[in-house]
């Protein structure tokens, strides 16, 4: 067995065991202990064992100035092995002017659910604190538009897990902190977060630093530019330090 495969299987182990002794129920069983974003733009992930990782794969992204929706598709090809976990990213970008009818946004949303091999929803949207009643109720009209067995995620500014935690009451299933690109006021270590619904995901970056966070969490992991086999080992490295 070569030292990359011996790598992914240690990586596993160190996943399940870590999960085992959390205490706390995997919101997102069907999912792997270790999930890569892939971004807009051409990604040949072939190398990935879906037995170690997952694909969180954006799907399309939504904006609006002064209210209207527009909605662009993902364009870029997406290869992945047979049997790889994959979670539909829909971002959510504001620009200028009224907040739009949530029954828009969320139909586009919805679209993603309905995508093949799609086995949960993640959205991403850097909610201004005025923009934040109008992403709840965003958010409980996808959950409702929603199979029931399919979960819902968000990914979450990290001080929304402190003591700021509005997001406790969000219908979603998990809310990834992110701990990469923070902006200033973001915590740079984190001992546990205050909201229970961001206890189970961290989401980092390979070339940023590693903040000091709590163990035994689902890592999800960005990469500034396409995944190679490297970046894969090294994601798969940087995901152990908190599993």
């Amino acid at each position: 067995m070569g030292e990359a495969a011996r790598g992914v299987r240690r990586a596993v182990l160190i996943g399940l065991l870590a999960l085992a002794g959390c205490g706390r129920p995997d919101p997102l069983p069907g999912l792997p202990r270790v999930m890569l974003w892939a971004w807009e733009r051409p990604e040949r992930m072939s190398f990935v064992d879906p037995r170690a990782a997952g694909v969180a794969f954006l799907a399309g992204t939504v904006e609006w100035r002064g209210g209207k929706v527009e909605a662009r598709p993902r364009y870029q090809p997406l290869e992945v092995p047979p049997g790889t976990a994959m979670v539909a990213v829909v971002r959510l970008e504001s620009w200028t002017g009224a907040m739009p009818d949530t029954a828009a946004v969320a139909a586009e949303v919805l679209r993603a659910a309905e995508l093949p091999r799609v086995r949960a929803v993640q959205i991403d949207f850097d909610a201004r604190r005025s923009e934040r009643a109008w992403y709840a109720e965003l958010l409980r009209r996808v959950r409702r538009g929603m199979k029931a067995e399919m979960p819902l995620t968000i990914t979450a500014l990290a001080s929304w897990c402190g003591s700021d935690s509005w997001i406790t009451e969000l219908p979603v299933a998990d809310a990834v902190p992110m701990l990469f690109r923070m902006g200033a006021g973001e915590p740079r270590e984190v001992r546990e977060f205050a909201a229970g619904v961001c206890r189970s995901s961290l989401g980092v970056s390979t070339d940023e630093p590693l903040y000091a966070a709590p163990h035994g969490r689902r890592v999800w992991v960005f990469h500034p530019r396409p995944w190679t086999p490297e970046a894969y080992r090294a994601a798969m490295q940087i995901a152990g330090r908190w599993q």
